[in-house]
């Protein structure tokens, strides 16, 4: 058996604890500030612990649940030295995927695995992703940072997270509720959000373009736009439900990986197709920019990023305007994308009809029309 001459440390393998000690003293005040009374034992502990009691008050509670991350969109984060929005895609990926279901966020937990801890990178992380949670009104009560060198780059990480929600069982919104007459009013996203990187980076990686590059189009630079935070909408739409109830607020369906006709068709029961018109918004510049850079296919495109859309309302048709005005009063672009109904005998032939997505056997999308550029 050889041995080594010198001996081998925790801190000579790539570990250094000192520095995540650091770094959880760099943002543990912005962890404590998405804190109400509901959260125990503060920052530090082996759980985070939350105070349930005032579930008691509901009549049938359920527990919803999500966990996601942010993809590759991190390259991008970590190309530019900017790491304390990412937070924002992250927290966006997994709330919103529990508010379609019309469950109000409780807790969060967060994941960074990386290939050394930096401390004020980490912190920087974690800020964004407390700061997201204010927004969304959720409580960031634990998380981990594993450091992973040999196995990713020293500047290299990843982030993930899960979060925790309640909601009435009369309450639940979802495909039941959606009926024939029903209104899809979308909620603008802020951007490309955080699904479709991987062809989003191909594309500028095969035009050469630089993200320091200064595009006229998008008003800034292409690494500012790709780096546009995800729009949180877990307050907005619980608001939505509070105002006028899940009696006409029916279903929301949270625009990801897949695109719009895809994610909405989810949300749709068996029997029914929402009409969607391409032509009910203009298309934010930065998908015009990808589709041309990269002479992406329209089908591509389409089934790949949200191209303006974050999320989408489903909602009674007595109610649709009062719905776009409550969302633009709470700041947020909304419009009528189209229209539920039953289905006609020239669907099952339409190359634009889109169904049985993300394994769920419920109802179609129709997409009609052409985009209007931005």
């Amino acid at each position: 058996m050889n041995a080594t001459t010198q001996p081998v440390t925790y801190a000579s393998a790539g570990v250094d604890t000192e520095a995540g000690d650091r770094a959880v003293e760099l943002m543990k005040d912005a962890v404590r500030a998405t804190h109400g009374p509901q959260v125990l034992g503060g920052v530090g502990g082996f759980a985070g612990l939350f105070d349930a009691s005032a579930l008691t008050a509901y009549r049938r509670p359920l527990l919803a649940t999500s966990t996601d991350g942010v993809g590759t969109k991190v390259a991008v984060a970590q190309a530019l030295d900017v790491h304390d929005t990412i937070g924002f895609d992250l927290v966006g990926m997994v709330v919103d995927d529990i508010v379609v279901v019309g469950a109000r966020p409780l807790f969060m937990t967060d994941y960074i695995a990386c290939g050394r801890v930096v401390p004020e990178r980490i912190a920087d992380v974690v800020r964004g992703i407390a700061a997201a949670c204010s927004v969304a009104g959720t409580a960031l009560v634990g998380g981990e940072t594993a450091e992973h060198p040999g196995l990713l780059g020293p500047d290299e990480y990843d982030v993930a997270g899960a979060a925790t929600g309640v909601v009435e069982a009369d309450g639940l919104l979802g495909p039941e509720r959606v009926r024939s007459g029903d209104v899809l009013v979308a909620l603008g996203s802020s951007g490309l959000h955080s699904n479709g990187y991987s062809l989003v980076r191909r594309v500028v990686q095969v035009a050469g373009w630089g993200l320091e590059r200064h595009v006229d189009v998008l008003g800034r630079t292409l690494g500012e736009e790709l780096l546009e935070p995800t729009r949180v909408y877990a307050a907005d739409c619980l608001a939505l439900v509070e105002e006028f109830g899940a009696d006409r607020v029916h279903a929301f369906s949270h625009v990801t990986g897949g695109g719009l006709a895809a994610n909405v068709a989810r949300v749709l029961p068996a029997g029914l197709v929402a009409d969607v018109d391409r032509a009910s918004w203009e298309l934010p510049p930065v998908f015009g920019l990808v589709q041309q850079l990269g002479q992406v296919p329209w089908g591509d495109l389409e089934g790949t990023l949200n191209l303006g859309v974050g999320m989408v309302a489903i909602v009674a048709p007595d109610v649709a305007d009062a719905v776009q005005t409550a969302a633009r009063d709470r700041g947020l672009p909304a419009w009528v994308l189209g229209t539920v109904r039953t289905p006609g005998d020239d669907d099952a032939s339409s190359g634009d009809l889109v169904a049985g997505t993300k394994g769920v056997q419920g109802g179609a999308v129709r997409l009609h029309g052409a985009y209007r550029a931005g």
